[in-house]
């Protein structure tokens, strides 16, 4: 089973490969919209792991897994701050946080967002509402400014290669927020549109040691990530737009290549076509919050095995 979804990433245009070719291959456009920070655009583009049963206390990640500080956390605020990973130049990052709520154990949700976007994305791509509440929870919202040096694209692993300077970037941000912040580090998620979208996926793989669940706006599956932790089988709710959800590559194909190799290596995973295109879909960023509740880390079989909740869009589908 594996070995055919392995496979089945090549035939099905996923592999990584340039950018360019996928122009030949997937029928992409030249070139990415923007989500403004309001959204009024199109977006831009180890050890063994507990297991839960989706009631109850979750699963708590391998220990040997979770980052520790490399360098000098900076104070935690309501606004930018810089983290600089051992060996890394400063990133700057903006946090939504309630300073008087922190320590109560409440989430970290990783925002990655589009390309030609900014971090301010993450208020619209998850709701004004739903950064509230993760606040008052005593939660951190982090969403990464992108470093210049990743090239065309926001993210270092947006086509699936190139070195861990994000990832690391996010290992550096939990590490703190949870010795700092009293995170629970059973309910870290990821979430990203276009290039974000391709970044949490690669993500997803690459620290499946600590990711809870995650969630991909027109994202998709470049190539054959590694995987941190084997064990953890991480849930997923995949957003596309349809067939004319493509700009440089074609995210209906990427996002259902996505899907099916999460389901032959186990995990819970559907899709949600909004057919709206290239955009964040307003209507589903409850649900999606939804279900980052409904999933910590560990959580299997899910909830949701019999079907979606109540309210859950309706072109969403097991």
């Amino acid at each position: 089973m594996i070995v055919a979804a392995r496979a089945r990433r090549l035939k099905a245009c996923s592999s990584s490969l340039a950018l360019t070719a996928w122009l030949v291959a997937c029928g992409g456009s030249t070139s990415e919209p923007s989500v403004d920070a309001t959204g009024a655009g199109a977006g831009g583009a180890g050890g063994g792991a507990a297991s839960s049963t989706g009631s109850g206390a979750p699963a708590t990640p391998d220990p040997a897994l979770q980052p520790a500080v490399t360098g000098t956390c900076p104070a935690l605020v309501d606004g930018y701050a810089d983290f600089a990973p051992s060996g890394l130049s400063a990133r700057s990052v903006r946090l939504w946080l309630d300073p008087a709520a922190l320590g109560k154990g409440g989430p970290l949700v990783f925002y990655w967002h589009g390309t030609g976007s900014k971090p301010e994305e993450a208020e619209y791509g998850l709701s004004p509402t739903t950064v509230a509440e993760i606040k008052a929870m005593g939660g951190i919202v982090a969403a990464p400014k992108h470093d210049p040096n990743a090239g065309q694209f926001p993210w270092f692993h947006t086509t699936g290669t190139g070195p861990d300077n994000d990832l690391l970037l996010a290992d550096e941000i939990l590490a703190c927020a949870t010795r700092d912040a009293g995170i629970d580090v059973r309910r870290v998620h990821a979430i990203g549109m276009s290039a974000g979208g391709l970044q949490t996926t690669q993500m997803s793989y690459r620290r499946s040691g600590y990711l809870a669940s995650v969630a991909t706006y027109s994202g998709g599956l470049f190539g054959n990530p590694p995987h941190q932790e084997d064990a953890n089988k991480f849930p997923a709710m995949i957003f596309h737009g349809g067939d004319s959800d493509q700009v440089v590559v074609a995210f209906k194909k990427l996002s259902e290549a996505y899907r099916d190799d999460l389901r032959e290596t186990g995990h819970f995973a559907f899709v949600c076509d909004h057919g709206k295109g290239h955009k964040i879909p307003t209507d589903a960023r409850t649900s999606v919050w939804q279900f980052f509740q409904a999933h910590p880390y560990g959580t299997s079989p899910s909830p949701y095995e019999a079907g979606l909740p109540a309210g859950f869009p309706s072109y969403c589908g097991l």
